[in-house]
Order: structure tokens, then sequence, then C-alpha cells
């Protein structure tokens, strides 16, 4: 049965991508704690998991050591500041709170598509305060003279001085189509989601 799910799951995530010689497959039991944390004797058949990646060869017999084998994404901290707003909050005694994940850029910033332009006076995340945000860090951070009516979900906030972000007139993008009523006609009404925004 093991074989069997891990040749539908690598044929699955092959299509959407993802090469299935770099993903570890570990047969587990979370209820008994069957190869979570070390080898299980209740699965003496599996020999072990072993992966290959352009990073580098990587092998195990349990699940703890396939997440230690994940390598950290690389930050892009070079490109310019991209931090799509997920909420925006009104919080009494400090003021306007915009939340978001910072994607690119380590900052005056500026709000697109509403070309709103405000100084960041601080950062926090996880209500510790940041010297500075990295890629991949959610945070939130108070903003001066912007009411939480002027901003919302799905704006970007960028660098006003490098590269700010703009509205664009068209793009291309890959597109997943999901739940669609099988095939797509005149009248269809679908809604699109990119990063944060959410649009009916």
């Amino acid at each position: 049965r093991f074989e069997e799910i891990k040749k539908e799951v690598s044929s699955y995530i092959k299509k959407i991508g993802y090469n299935p010689a770099a993903v570890a497959f570990v047969p587990i039991s979370g209820w008994h704690g069957d190869n979570m944390l070390e080898v299980s004797t209740k699965m003496n058949w599996f020999k072990g998991w072993n992966i290959e990646r352009k990073e580098g060869k990587a092998d195990g017999k349990c699940l703890i050591e396939a997440l230690d084998a994940i390598l950290p994404p690389a930050r892009p901290t070079d490109k310019p500041l991209r931090l799509p707003l997920q909420d925006v909050y009104k919080i009494g005694g400090i003021g306007t709170v915009p939340v978001g994940r910072v994607e690119t850029g380590v900052t005056v910033v500026v709000f697109a598509p509403a070309n709103l332009t405000t100084e960041v006076k601080s950062v926090e995340m996880h209500h510790e305060a940041l010297q500075e945000a990295v890629p991949g860090d959610n945070v939130g951070f108070n903003v001066k003279n912007v009411s939480v009516k002027e901003l919302r979900r799905g704006y970007v906030a960028g660098d006003s001085k490098a590269s700010p972000p703009r509205g664009a007139a068209d793009f291309t993008a890959q597109v997943i189509v999901l739940n669609h009523p099988g095939q797509i006609s005149n009248g269809y009404t679908p809604v699109l989601d990119c990063h944060t925004a959410h649009i009916a």
C-alpha cells in the first residue's frame, strides 16, 4: 500500500512542478508514534528514505530526519521591498497597524495601488520589536498619519525610493483554476486570489 501511495503522490507532485526524487516519503503512524522520532519496530519492511537534489543527497528512516533535511529557502533581501497586506488594525495608543508577510527586500514605505506614502514608526513580530524584517517574516508595523480606512487587504507595501510597487494594466501569470463548474463559459464569475488580494 505504501508503494502504491508513493507512486500516486509522486505522479501528482511531478504534475505541479516538483521533482519526486527530492521528496522524502516516510510511512508513519501519528496515533502510535511509529517512525515519527525514532525507527519503528513495527515497520521492518521500510528500509528508509533517500532524496537527491542539486544541493546534495540526504537519507534517513523517520519523519524528524526528513524534516531536518529540508533546506531553508533563499531569502531575497537584494530585491525591492514587497509586503502584501493581510489585515489592517487600529490599536489604541499606537495607531494604524498593517499586518503582512515580507516577500522581498529588507523603510519610508508606499502602498500600491493607493499611492500612499508614509513613515514606518516600528516593526513587530509576535509582540516583539524588530530592528528589521526579512523575507518570510510575518510582521505588524506602525505607520504615521494613515487611517485604517485608507488601507486594505491586498495592497502591497514597498520602499518609496527603491522600485516602489505600482498598479499594472496587465500582467502574465501562472493560473490554477479550482472548483470550476466543468467548463468555463460566458457568464462564469470566478473569484481571483493574487497574493493576499481576494477579488470577486
